[in-house]
């Protein structure tokens, strides 16, 4: 409350009474006063929404500043604009400047050390912290507790004895958190534990369907003004891609979608069409020899000049917005695989089929925060983040994937 206070007094007030002060009486317009009650809106709505996404596990404090301030300044110039409302563009600007910055300025004030000391209780499964970065493990006998520890772990699920029971009630009424070890690798992490398949906060294995049909509709909404909005872009792109090298302009591929039902997806071309990967999915080969030519490797030959440009900027994803219009997929969510890739997933990786109980999208948790993978050990990796995207499922998470999407559009991050 304290820095919402400050941030309303130096971001708001100050600006404002530099313009008042600043400007003849002539020129002190309604606009001032207007922009001014605006800002004061858009900044409460935006520390708001930046808690709402720093609350997330997995998250930095700093995760939701910007994506808060730009959303809550975006929509109250969008009530401005609609309503006609007389503004200063200019001092609307430097609230937001000013929000941003105050707020990414307290984050690097206080934000907590960068190692966290924590105590392991033996029993179940707790090894995970072991060589987990940022994080020093220590283990725990039950005589003493070691000075400066953060915070306790332990099993919850492990049949501890009495006097371990005792013991962690004991340091949890000495103010010392006391965390269920797989709650809190989601929290370190972002990723969901494999071992077990996890229910979300309603204790529901999947997310609610209300909640899936909505963001369906939302999907689709949001998919056909972008759909005609790309037209020009996709206009451009098909030239370009014939210029290139020659075959179609666009790749069809049976993938695999909400609730296992397979899907053809449609994105631009980016290999040369000689070598590229079948189309239809017609094979069906299990074995490593069969789905070797379904995986895309770190600077793959197949992949045109062209083609490395437009995987590397995504743009070759944007025609999937058809499929998003279908019902097939969604803007965020787990990468739709290959149909043979994901036939040869199921059959090595347990659980693997949970992770269709949302539809496919474009970009999602996983993308943003490992990039395009294929291999099995990478696989396991990447099913964490998506289940954990399941567990986690609301407005908040898609939120912040979709900041780290810009991101990742800027800087290529985990391009093939």
């Amino acid at each position: 409350m304290v820095q919402l206070i400050t941030a309303c007094l130096i971001c708001v007030l100050l600006p404002w009474l530099v313009q008042v002060w600043s400007l003849p009486a002539s020129w002190q317009r309604p606009e001032t006063d207007n922009t001014a009650i605006a800002a004061l809106c858009a900044l409460v709505l935006g520390f708001w929404l930046h808690s709402s996404v720093a609350s997330l596990p997995g998250t930095r404090e700093s995760s939701g500043i910007l994506p808060g301030f730009l959303a809550s300044f975006g929509l109250t110039l969008t009530v401005i604009l609609l309503l006609r409302i007389e503004y200063s563009r200019s001092l609307l600007v430097v609230a937001f400047v000013l929000s941003v910055a105050w707020f990414f300025l307290v984050y690097a004030m206080t934000q907590r050390k960068t190692q966290l000391v924590l105590g392991v209780v033996e029993g179940g499964r707790v090894g995970l912290f072991d060589a987990m970065n940022g994080v020093e493990a220590v283990r725990l006998d039950g005589t003493a507790l070691p000075e400066q520890i953060d915070a306790v772990t332990a099993d919850f699920r492990h049949d501890h004895s009495d006097a371990w029971e005792a013991r962690l009630a004991d340091y949890t009424l000495a103010g010392i958190p006391v965390y269920h070890s797989k709650d809190l690798y989601e929290s370190l992490t972002g990723r969901a534990d494999l071992e077990h398949l996890s229910e979300n906060t309603f204790g529901a294995l999947g997310p609610l369907a209300s909640l899936l049909e909505f963001k369906q509709w939302v999907d689709r909404l949001i998919a056909l003004p972008v759909i005609i909005l790309l037209l020009p872009l996709f206009a451009i792109v098909a030239m370009a891609i014939k210029l290139d090298s020659p075959g179609p302009v666009f790749f069809m591929q049976r993938r695999m979608g909400y609730r296992g039902h397979e899907f053809s997806v449609i994105k631009f071309r980016t290999m040369r069409e000689d070598r590229q990967h079948p189309r239809g999915g017609e094979e069906r080969s299990g074995d490593r020899a069969g789905i070797d030519q379904f995986i895309t490797k770190e600077n793959d030959r197949r992949i045109t000049k062209l083609g490395r440009f437009l995987r590397r900027t995504r743009i070759d994803e944007l025609p999937q917005a058809f499929n998003i219009l279908a019902g097939q997929m969604s803007w965020i969510g787990p990468r739709p695989e290959a149909s043979q890739l994901s036939e040869w997933y199921e059959a090595e990786i347990p659980f693997y089929r949970y992770r269709h109980v949302v539809r496919p999208g474009i970009t999602g948790w996983a993308q943003v925060n490992q990039g395009h993978v294929a291999e099995i050990h990478d696989i396991r990796t990447k099913l964490q983040y998506d289940f954990y995207y399941i567990r986690n499922f609301s407005l908040w998470l898609d939120i912040l994937i979709v900041v780290k999407t810009i991101r990742t559009v800027f800087t290529g991050f985990g391009h093939k």
